[in-house]
């Protein structure tokens, strides 16, 4: 696909954001089944539906711009669920390997807030007001899922880790 226009950028950068969050919805199952923490588990659990959703709102942008879903692979994520799996091989203990799927899914979350925070405003910018609400809802959803996961680790899972590794 050439990219003539803002246009073929947004429907490209949507490309790659319904690639990521198809790769997460495979990746968080082994995140949750992972995790020791049971709160962390359930964040998890939590934020696959959410991801499920997302992608049904992004099929739902991909029929309103009457463009096709597919054609590109999100090579960040699948850099970053990489990482993941490298972690989830090493023999760590409980709270520390929880510590670092935190982080983990920290940086998947940063990458999902900075690529939906630049098309909500290409959105706004070429007149997809729907679409740009849609994308809003889901930027929202990855901050407040980012503050949880930061909330989890400062107030439990870190401590845990640093009284285990002393």
């Amino acid at each position: 696909m050439k990219l003539e226009s803002l246009h073929d950028l947004f429907v490209n950068e949507l490309r790659d954001l319904y690639s990521a969050e198809n790769q997460l919805v495979k990746a968080l199952p082994k995140m949750a089944k992972a995790a020791g923490s049971a709160e962390l588990r359930s964040g998890f659990e939590e934020h696959l539906e959410q991801t499920r959703h997302h992608v049904e709102r992004l099929e739902q942008i991909f029929e309103q711009l009457e463009a096709k879903p597919k054609g590109k692979k999100c090579a960040a994520m699948e850099g970053l669920i990489e990482e993941g799996k490298e972690l989830l091989s090493e023999d760590a203990e409980e709270s520390v390997m929880d510590a670092g799927l935190i982080a983990a899914a920290q940086k998947v979350e940063h990458y999902e807030i900075a690529s939906y925070g630049t098309v909500r405003t290409w959105a706004e910018q070429l007149g997809h007001h729907e679409a740009a609400e849609l994308l809003r809802q889901t930027l929202d959803e990855e901050k407040a899922t980012d503050e949880k996961l930061t909330h989890l680790a400062e107030q439990m899972i870190n401590d845990q880790a640093a009284s285990g590794s002393r």
